[in-house]
């Protein structure tokens, strides 16, 4: 049953989202709520689907894999789309793959292959975004900038992948117009891979603390965990 608290955590959500969409002279429909389930219970996000929400974001495989394969999540009769949105190691495509409908972070030519076997394994076209690093932060993953098309012309090759769009994570900063060239750039590569011939029509950018600045600057996808379940620990 859902609580008030997160029902009006979700609504204000909503809300925002479609101020900063419309603010861009954009529908409110082109952009997607992911909710971030890192660390939270079955039973919460079990209130999240009773306050509407269909699209959750993992980001650890073993984690996901107990919460999806749970037998209250298998019992639902709701329709959940199911997100990875971490860093991937090769090792983890196979039950990555088995799980998720779209895969947010794949940044290197060995995990589209991994993804490429084991999606044929099992007869499945997977969905993926490629994840760019725009940050020269050491803890960041993605693809350089440069090896951007060369990534996507192999995916491209692929009969089992299938490249829908790009993803980045900016650096944690309080301001934010110090953020935004990052969405910026994500938004200018996209429509340089775009003119090369790729049809990518996500951009799977902004979470809790700057999803309204990514959504002004063409955002289809915000991912976000705290502003709805609250920081770790508090649930």
């Amino acid at each position: 049953m859902e609580t008030p608290l997160l029902f009006n955590r979700i609504k204000d959500i909503y809300l925002r989202m479609a101020r900063a969409a419309m603010k861009a002279d954009r529908s409110p429909e082109e952009v997607q709520l992911i909710a971030v389930t890192k660390t939270v219970a079955v039973g919460a996000i079990r209130e999240a689907v009773d306050c509407g929400l269909r699209a959750f974001g993992e980001n650890r495989v073993q984690e996901a894999k107990r919460k999806v394969m749970s037998e209250e999540m298998q019992s639902m009769s709701e329709e959940l789309a199911w997100h990875f949105i971490g860093h991937l190691q090769t090792n983890k495509a196979k039950d990555a793959v088995q799980l998720f409908g779209l895969i947010h972070s794949v940044d290197s030519t060995e995990l589209v292959d991994e993804i490429d076997r084991q999606a044929e394994k099992i007869g499945k076209i997977q969905r993926v975004l490629v994840e760019v690093k725009l940050s020269g932060e050491e803890t960041k993953y993605g693809v350089a900038e440069g090896a951007l098309l060369p990534l996507l012309e192999r995916l491209c090759r692929k009969k089992h992948v299938k490249p829908e769009g790009l993803m980045t994570i900016p650096p944690l900063l309080e301001d934010l117009n110090s953020v935004r060239p990052y969405f910026i750039r994500l938004r200018e590569l996209r429509e340089r891979a775009e003119t090369a011939g790729f049809a990518l029509p996500e951009l799977s950018m902004g979470m809790s603390h700057d999803f309204e600045t990514a959504i002004e600057e063409g955002s289809t996808m915000v991912r976000i965990g705290t502003a709805i379940f609250g920081e770790r620990g508090s649930r």
